[in-house]
């Protein structure tokens, strides 16, 4: 080998040929190629993945970007960084630049949940505090706004580096959300999907400046307070029960399983009492009802008698029947009970009635 060839060889190794970052990571959103001191050769290949964005950096301002393909870095196509760089050595010269691989893909299955419970106005229960978690995804949608914004000048950026600041827009922006859809805390559970679209468009327009976009945001629970979950849980066992009746017995026999749980206390000997008593009380009184009932609906019937021609009820002592006009025997039957008699009886055989 020649001498002018072992310095020609010694120039070539210290320029770069070929650009290119294949990403080994799940989190990775920014790389800056490693230049290792060398420069960029005119003529260089530059390849760029799907799922990517190459972005030329001069003496620290933004320059060209590449999207996904192959390009042969040229003056025709660098605009930018043609009028940026001072060619001393003409057009074939090499160049000094800074590359950054900027990740477009998404960022799948990202945790959120409140920290601290979110104050919301119910127009059933006042103010409640509720708890939510979920998922969420998101993207680079501005490479350029993204490396401004956010990146500045460290070598890589991950997902957990802007996930604080996405996490906290998150909680405002569903508290936002669940605010001005004035859904009831009751029927939070049921619209699980219009409060993820809603809190999505909520959400968007605050962190766009910072160059990034949510794809997808999951509500996977709501959960309200203890004292609201009870009330769901009354109700519920009252539409399972049916009437006020039923859950009135339904709350002493939970009376006097509590009391029974402590027998040794003067408290739950009193309350087992109580209810024993309002039970009591309760199943005379369902018993009276029922046993009332049927004697007043058969009371009206008591009274009269019936034709002995259509069959039809009269009236106590009438002379004629209404339904066909048939003539009655008066003292056919029992003024009191309706019973038929003996003619000329002096008692009735049936109630005992002077007649």
């Amino acid at each position: 080998m020649g001498f002018f060839d072992t310095i020609g060889s010694i120039v070539r190794s210290q320029f770069i040929d070929v650009i290119e970052w294949t990403d080994n990571s799940s989190n990775t959103m920014v790389h800056k190629y490693d230049m290792g001191g060398k420069e960029i050769m005119m003529g260089a290949q530059l390849t760029v993945r799907e799922s990517q964005v190459a972005i030329f950096v001069n003496e620290g301002e933004l320059a060209d970007v590449y999207g996904p393909g192959r390009y042969e870095l040229s003056t025709s196509n660098m605009p930018i960084m043609t009028k940026l760089q001072s060619w001393k050595f003409g057009f074939n010269s090499p160049f000094k630049a800074d590359v950054y691989f900027v990740n477009t893909k998404q960022f799948l299955d990202r945790k959120w949940g409140t920290a601290n419970p979110v104050m919301m106005r119910d127009a059933e229960f006042g103010m409640i505090r509720i708890r939510a978690f979920g998922v969420y995804a998101f993207k680079v949608a501005d490479p350029m706004t993204f490396l401004r914004e956010v990146f500045g000048t460290k070598k890589v950026t991950t997902a957990e580096d802007v996930e604080g600041q996405i996490k906290r827009t998150l909680v405002s922006g569903l508290s936002d959300a669940i605010a001005e859809s004035k859904i009831p805390a009751l029927d939070l559970a049921a619209n699980y999907d219009e409060l993820s679209n809603y809190a999505l468009q909520a959400i968007n327009p605050k962190i766009l400046p910072l160059g990034i976009t949510l794809t997808s945001f999951v509500i996977e629970n709501i959960s309200l307070p203890e004292e609201v979950e009870k009330s769901m849980d009354k109700r519920t066992s009252m539409g399972v029960l049916g009437d006020m009746n039923k859950y009135t017995q339904y709350q002493a026999a939970e009376a006097m399983r509590e009391a029974a749980s402590t027998p040794n206390s003067s408290a739950g000997a009193g309350m087992g009492m109580g209810a024993g008593m309002a039970m009591g009380q309760m199943f005379a009184n369902t018993f009276n009802q029922q046993n009332q009932q049927p004697v007043q609906q058969a009371a009206p019937a008591a009274k009269g008698s019936f034709c002995p021609e259509c069959g039809n009820p009269v009236a106590p002592n009438a002379r004629f029947c209404p339904n066909c006009g048939a003539k009655q025997n008066a003292g056919a039957a029992c003024p009191a009970c309706g019973q038929a008699v003996t003619p000329g009886a002096n008692f009735c055989s049936n109630c005992g009635q002077k007649l």
